[in-house]
């Protein structure tokens, strides 16, 4: 019995010492930004980085929601499905920006451009560029979609690493980008009764008011999104504009926190009461009202303006 225990024992691993093997520094997709420096030049690093070459679209872009830890089984279709959405464009460009070679820089470089052409004049982001004819034409800070783009380009502006290697003009751009996408935000913060509240998950790309996306994603203020946005702010220069919109949103997020120290992904215009929905597109005041996938399929509630309360805008407003 001794001898057999053993053997299992010893074949168990050999087939660890095989799967490490066959994958050493394997890292998943969600990640692939969490590395040292010294990954991105490891032969695992530039693996992903020839993967993300190959997943790029004629417009510079890449798609979301695909783990380009793999490589595609097919080549990159010429399909219109770039976009800023869950992180997509701006997470390959911060890979490549970190692996030296010429394809790699050069595909990064295409995809500044792209975020660049994407920008709408006003300022705003569509979350598909291309542009669809459907709800993703709205200015979308939903998942930080636009937050995500301008925060890049901030650094890019600035010259941080690893964007040194990004040209002056593509600098130039991406400063005046990063100044209409300021203004812009500040604009489109709600007033509710003459008061600055927060931010809708969506604006209409012309006249700026809320917007709908999904069935189950309501014209509301939203806790989640309305913390990149402060986040974004507090990186700006300062004005009397920017402070007051950053102020303003503070005081709301603080008033809506929930009893059990939560905020709620959506809040009812007006009456600050959260609010959920499911597939139907009925507005619910109980997360217990709507059907279990879209209850476990959504981030209803979380703590996300948390830190940014307790420890970051504390710290912005004592240096005002």
């Amino acid at each position: 019995m001794r001898n057999r225990t053993l053997a299992v024992l010893a074949m168990a691993s050999a087939t660890v010492l095989s799967v490490c093997a066959q994958s050493p520094g394997a890292v998943k997709w969600g990640d692939v930004l969490q590395q040292p420096t010294e990954w991105y030049s490891s032969e695992t690093g530039r693996k992903v980085a020839d993967n993300i070459l190959l997943y790029q679209r004629p417009s510079g872009g890449w798609p979301k929601d695909v783990d380009m830890t793999v490589p595609p089984v097919a080549p990159a279709p010429s399909r219109p499905d770039a976009t800023i959405d869950n992180g997509a464009t701006t997470t390959q460009i911060r890979v490549l920006s970190q692996v030296s070679g010429e394809p790699y820089r050069t595909a990064a470089l295409r995809g500044i451009d792209y975020l660049l052409a994407a920008q709408y004049p006003n300022g705003g982001w569509p979350q598909f560029y291309p542009l669809r004819t459907d709800y993703s034409r709205h200015i979308t800070f939903n998942d930080n979609a636009m937050i995500n783009a301008a925060m890049l380009l901030r650094e890019i502006a600035a010259g941080q690493p690893p964007f040194t290697y990004v040209d002056g003009d593509r600098r130039s751009r991406a400063a005046d980008a990063v100044r209409r996408a300021t203004a812009i935000i500040v604009k489109m913060q709600v007033p509710v009764n003459g008061t600055l509240t927060a931010w809708c998950a969506q604006h209409d790309a012309v006249t700026l008011e809320p917007r709908p996306a999904r069935a189950y994603e309501h014209v509301s203020l939203s806790g989640a999104e309305t913390t990149g946005i402060v986040r974004f702010l507090m990186t700006q220069p300062s004005s009397p504009d920017v402070e007051r919109a950053i102020d303003a949103a503070v005081a709301w997020l603080t008033m809506v926190r929930l009893p059990d120290g939560q905020w709620a992904r959506f809040y009812e215009i007006g009456t600050n009461r959260p609010i959920f929905s499911g597939r139907d597109g009925i507005v619910r005041y109980q997360l217990s009202e709507i059907e279990q996938e879209r209850r476990d399929g959504y981030s209803w509630l979380g703590t996300w303006p948390r830190n940014l309360i307790e420890k970051e805008y504390p710290r912005w407003k004592s240096r005002r």
